[in-house]
């Protein structure tokens, strides 16, 4: 076969250090945006962007040579230093985060969850909603490290 193809859709959820909730309403399209930007710029497809105060979700198609822990450092590295410089001088992202593979045929379900978190955590906590995330996904986990 002469050619390579791949359908790489990961969903991202990443949060502030100690989940602090200092992701503002009145800034929060601009970080989305933001996020976005950098997604492109490393070559990816950013299919939607969503979240609350005190973290974000990301539904992002990669290509085959992007390795997930280098694309996640980047897009948190260069996102905290915007915001730092533009908008919170606290802000800083957690260590970690959640990745999680999404089938084709589950990308509108996923993104509609990405892009209606509101909503969603009006229902539910981020320790509920992480951790349904992990099981779900069938990653084996040690709850003391969540939180």
């Amino acid at each position: 076969m002469p050619s390579s193809y791949t359908c790489l859709n990961v969903h991202l959820v990443f949060s502030i250090k100690d989940r602090m909730p200092l992701i503002r309403a009145e800034w929060r399209e601009r970080l989305y945006s933001y996020l976005g930007g950098i997604v492109k710029g490393l070559n990816a497809a950013p299919v939607a962007i969503g979240g609350v105060s005190d973290h974000v979700h990301l539904l992002v198609g990669l290509r085959a040579t992007h390795r997930l822990d280098y694309f996640i450092r980047e897009l948190k590295s260069s996102s905290s230093e915007w915001v730092h410089a533009e908008l919170e001088k606290k802000f800083e992202w957690q260590k970690g985060y959640g990745a999680f593979s999404v089938s084709p045929t589950a990308m509108d379900q996923v993104k509609h969850y990405v892009l209606n978190q509101e909503a969603h955590h009006q229902r539910f906590t981020f320790k509920e909603e992480y951790s349904e995330l992990l099981k779900l996904s069938g990653v084996e986990y040690d709850e003391r490290y969540l939180w």
